[in-house]
């Protein structure tokens, strides 16, 4: 089995949502911004897992760089660039966190660039 991660990161807590290639939820729970926590909850699928897709938001870093360092692929989803969904009655952390896994399966996630730690002063 092949799964797609969407993290939908806030400035206390994330969404990590797990699907598979029939975009049937595996895993999916808020979770506090704790790297050691994700990780966790992350581990019993790290060999299924393909790739995982962070939103580009203020506190990207942490998150990206502890996940990168664990070994996981990691993508950082442009968000300015990312069409919304259609056709749902509303949307909420769970559902753009599946959203993002959803992108990255069919290949259609807009990306940002992960600078490497030593580059991002300079471009902040």
């Amino acid at each position: 089995m092949t799964l797609y991660g969407g993290i939908d990161l806030h400035s206390n807590n994330n969404v990590v949502a797990l699907t598979d290639e029939s975009d049937r939820i595996v895993y999916r729970k808020r979770l506090a911004n704790d790297a050691r926590r994700v990780l966790e909850v992350l581990e019993p699928y790290r060999e299924a897992i393909t790739g995982l897709v962070v939103e580009s938001t203020y506190n990207w870093y942490w998150l990206v760089d502890a996940l990168m360092a664990a070994g996981y692929q990691m993508h950082l989803a442009n968000t300015a660039a990312i069409v919304q969904y259609s056709g749902l009655k509303y949307s909420d952390d769970d559902t753009d966190a599946a959203w993002l896994a959803k992108l990255l399966r069919l290949g259609l996630l807009p990306e940002g660039f992960i600078y490497p730690q030593a580059q991002r002063a300079v471009r902040d």
